[in-house]
Order: structure tokens, then C-alpha cells, then sequence
């Protein structure tokens, strides 16, 4: 884990679009409330990957909830990652679990939650949850506020 320097960071320069997920990089950068608990979040409604198989286009609406430690991430960095996976060939559950899991590794929340709201394809919707670390007492988490997949109804 590389420490946080303005020259290495995305953040306010041009930067080319990482065509996978390995090869995008997730910037950090120092928390400045530190000695303080609370919660970010980060929602992310246009997220797409494709399927593994198939070949076809998958959808989901990602909401990413955290309580940083030492870091925070950066929003660009995140943005940009995101987008790699546009082409990038996954399961549902692989794109949300290692999102959390890659996220995590960066900036070692001290607690981390992400849900994949996926859209359906062949009729099922599918919602995948990946959690991490333990949410310090007396932390408002409010729901993500994504609605469970109706249909019609």
C-alpha cells in the first residue's frame, strides 16, 4: 500500500480510463476528522459489468457504506474503477464481493458494507451484501435506499 502523495493521485489531472479492474488504482487520502466516528457513503446507481457467460450487459445499483479509519477514498479513483469493470466479464456476486473487498484492503475502514442491487436478467433480480469489520457503537447507519426489484407490480 503506496502512501498517500498529491503527485500520484488522479485527482485534478488527466488520467486514461483503466480497462479492467486490476489495472485501475483506488487513491486514499488522509482522513481529516480522524479522532471521529461517522459514516460515508458512496452510491454508485449506474454500475454495469458483463456477463461471464453470455456476453450481455449487467446493471446495478452499488451503495458503498464505511467508517474510515486512517483513510479516506477518493471519489475520483473510485469513479474511474468502477467504470473498468464496464467491460470486465463477472458474476454478480464476484463484481459486488470484490469491490468490498478491494476497497477495503486500500483504506482499511473500520467497518464496511456494500450492497449490489442488480438488475434482472432472465426474470431474477439478484441483491448481493458483503460486509467487513465491526461498526463502532452509536453509528447512524441508515438503510441504502434501494428499493427491492417489483417488476410490474
Amino acid at each position: 500500500m503506496r502512501p498517500m502523495a498529491k503527485k500520484t493521485l488522479q485527482l485534478g489531472r488527466a488520467v486514461a480510463w483503466p480497462d479492467s479492474p486490476d489495472k485501475a488504482v483506488l487513491d486514499r487520502v488522509p482522513n481529516p476528522q480522524g479522532g471521529t466516528d461517522y459514516l460515508v457513503r458512496f452510491a454508485i446507481p449506474e454500475f454495469t459489468s458483463v456477463c461471464p457467460i453470455t456476453g450481455q450487459p449487467d446493471f446495478a445499483h452499488l451503495v458503498i457504506d464505511y467508517v474510515p479509519g486512517r483513510w479516506l477514498l477518493e471519489s475520483k479513483s473510485l469513479k474511474l474503477y468502477a467504470a473498468s469493470f464496464r467491460n470486465h466479464g463477472a458474476f454478480h456476486e464476484d463484481c459486488t464481493v470484490t469491490i468490498g473487498k478491494r476497497i477495503a484492503g486500500e483504506i482499511k475502514p473500520k467497518w464496511l458494507r456494500i450492497g449490489g442491487y442488480w438488475y434482472p436478467r432472465g426474470g431474477i433480480p439478484i441483491d448481493v451484501f458483503f460486509q467487513t469489520g465491526r461498526l463502532p457503537k452509536g453509528i447512524w447507519v441508515p438503510d441504502q435506499g434501494v428499493a427491492t426489484y417489483r417488476g410490474r407490480g
